[in-house]
């Protein structure tokens, strides 16, 4: 029972949060597009003129819903990441009692980061976040046992489909899994590269082209929840910049009540938590914490110079959102907040029977205090069906026999970045003719944030707008021809300025698809092409060394079955065989305090399992 709760309560929580987002079609909602059969490119692979920002998600999710509809792909990614984040913190907690880890199960899980991220649509940022703790246990047994764990070459990839994912995960594995042994330590950067691989190689390839506007470092910094402080508000993992996914609970008396009472929690957990841990794995996630807060906390206190590095240094712009890099505070955060349950149990029930009662309350009471997290957010999630127009649009642009004459790339008219269309419940979302439409596309990357237009980092779109903007649809046709351009889809529903094209029409309906004559073969560089062909090679590889793992541990275990399978820790083999240092570990076994107990020491020496006497 005490091992089956905590998934079913992180089950029970999905469920609730989820709602309709579970029922029949998809969820659309600001950066979360997914489509029925997304289609690989050129786009996905880090290839395109604009900035890599969904690499490797879309990639990804191309060659999965190859074997799993994307529908369902869709609810099972997001039930995998608000599961895994919950069952991840009762992992993390292992030793703990019960009431602990289901009260750490309901924060890691029931916090606005989460559900803030949920309606934004950053989905591989919540598995990135979902994959932390797992990434602790099992980065904590590398460095003591210096056995790559096969969960790592599984977890680090699936915590990286996002570069700002791919970089926390990083950081994580680095701060726990690293020791002095330099050999040791590149390993754990050589995984942590070859996970992070794609975006990174493609994110260099665009190294021109990968600061942002200054400007927009006001626009996505921490932000006050109500009258809950920015820094405040960022020690319970709030202050997303976009109130329009804020909770109301959060602004109101409820988030500070939620605010004071993790505070409180996670104060009477601290000197507990410090003294059952062992301390370089307490180090270590003060540190990452230290890092979280403070890079969120900077784009607060200081957007000038927050701006100034954003738009001076390549990829800084990373870090320009602020509340999302604070996933890294939350592996802390659940540990302290878990620990301080039993002290806070002894002083709300001090009589043993009471705290039957009084346990269940403290484990609900994260679901109590943010109840706009409840079905769906309170509706602002659900699931719907893309109109037939859609449909319609990818056969008339497919590249099948009938279509063979239709060449180029595709944009997507009016040229902005988001829509809001009534199919969707007039839900924001990013424009669906990009990721369902099986072409090669330019996208808008301008965004407006509480009415001011940050421009975008690509070049083509530049080109591409400039061409918009002459006089006749022929001559825009024409200089969308040299720019590459051969389909034209105009959503004649959609808010805002599309100017017409001469071309072919193949499609007159809500949404229009011109054919361009004509339109100039794409420029391949094959400097990128080896770059990335290299990226990807390594984040398969990563994969990869999880099944050769697996398999060479299997034929050893076969070849040896009565192999002792106790090693000492962090003493080199050429010790171990001296006759003055024979050691026995009990590899398995934890003295309650994260140390490992041993039941033999050489002469008074007493080694840590980091190999630290």
């Amino acid at each position: 029972m005490r091992g089956v709760l905590p998934h079913a309560w992180s089950v029970v929580l999905a469920l609730l949060m989820l709602g309709p987002a579970l029922g029949r079609g998809f969820v659309l909602t600001y950066d979360m597009v997914w489509v029925p059969d997304l289609v690989l490119r050129a786009d996905f692979l880090g290839l395109a003129s604009g900035l890599p920002r969904a690499v490797p998600s879309d990639a990804v999710v191309a060659v999965l819903d190859e074997a799993v509809p994307g529908e369902l792909l869709q609810k099972l990614v997001l039930l995998a990441a608000l599961v895994g984040a919950g069952t991840g913190a009762a992992h993390l907690l292992g030793t703990l009692p019960l009431s602990g880890r289901l009260v750490a199960v309901s924060v890691y899980q029931w916090n606005p980061l989460v559900v803030e991220r949920l309606l934004i649509g950053h989905w591989p940022v919540l598995l990135g976040y979902a994959a932390l703790p797992w990434i602790v246990v099992a980065a904590r047994a590398w460095r003591r046992t210096g056995r790559l764990p096969v969960s790592l070459c599984v977890l680090l990839p699936a915590a990286s489909l996002s570069a700002s994912a791919g970089v926390a995960a990083a950081v994580v594995l680095v701060a726990v899994a690293a020791t002095r042994r330099p050999a040791h330590l590149v390993r754990v950067v050589a995984l942590a590269a070859a996970a992070n691989a794609p975006w990174f190689v493609a994110g260099i390839l665009h190294a021109a082209n990968a600061t942002t506007t200054g400007s927009g470092a006001e626009a996505f910094a921490l932000a006050d929840e109500g009258s809950i402080p920015a820094p405040v508000a960022a020690l319970t993992l709030g202050g997303i910049w976009n109130s329009e996914v804020v909770p109301d609970a959060r602004a109101g008396l409820l988030g500070w009540v939620a605010t004071v009472t993790l505070l409180v929690l996670a104060a009477a957990g601290a000197r507990r938590w410090w003294r059952a841990t062992e301390r370089r794995d307490a180090v270590a996630l003060v540190a990452v914490w230290g890092l979280g807060f403070v890079l969120a906390v900077s784009t607060w206190a200081a957007p000038d110079a927050a701006g100034w590095l954003f738009s001076t240094v390549p990829g800084a712009g990373l870090f320009r959102d602020g509340a999302r890099v604070l996933v890294l505070c939350a592996p802390l955060l659940v540990v302290l907040v878990a620990h301080g349950t039993e002290p806070a149990l002894r002083v709300l029930a001090p009589e043993a029977g009471s705290r039957a009662v009084f346990a269940p309350v403290l484990v609900v009471l994260p679901v109590v205090l943010l109840p706009g997290a409840l079905l769906g957010a309170g509706g602002r999630l659900g699931a719907v069906d893309f109109p037939g127009s859609y449909a319609a649009a990818r056969a008339a642009t497919g590249t099948g026999a009938a279509q063979g004459s239709v060449a180029g790339d595709l944009v997507s008219l009016p040229l902005s970045s988001y829509r809001q269309p009534s199919w969707n419940d007039d839900r924001k979302v990013l424009d669906p003719v990009w990721r369902y439409l099986p072409r090669n596309y330019v996208a808008s990357d301008e965004l407006v944030v509480a009415g001011t237009t940050l421009p975008g980092e690509d070049p083509r779109v530049a080109d591409v707008r400039r061409a918009l903007a002459l006089g006749t649809p022929e001559e825009r046709a024409a200089a969308l021809a040299a720019e590459g351009i051969g389909v034209v889809v105009t959503d004649t529903t959609a808010v805002g300025e599309a100017p017409e094209v001469a071309g072919r029409v193949l499609l007159d309906g809500a949404l229009r698809v011109v054919a361009v004559d004509d339109p100039s073969a794409p420029v391949r560089r094959r400097t990128w092409d080896v770059g990335m062909g290299a990226a990807w090679a390594a984040f398969v590889g990563c994969l990869a060394t999880g099944l050769v793992l697996v398999a060479a541990r299997r034929g050893r275990t076969r070849a040896n079955p009565g192999q002792d399978r106790e090693r000492c820790y962090g003493v080199p083999p050429t010790r171990r065989a001296s006759r003055g240092n024979q050691q026995h570990c009990d590899s398995d076994r934890d003295d309650g305090r994260g140390r490992r107990r041993w039941r033999g020491r050489d002469r008074g020496t007493r080694q840590q399992p980091d190999g630290s006497a």
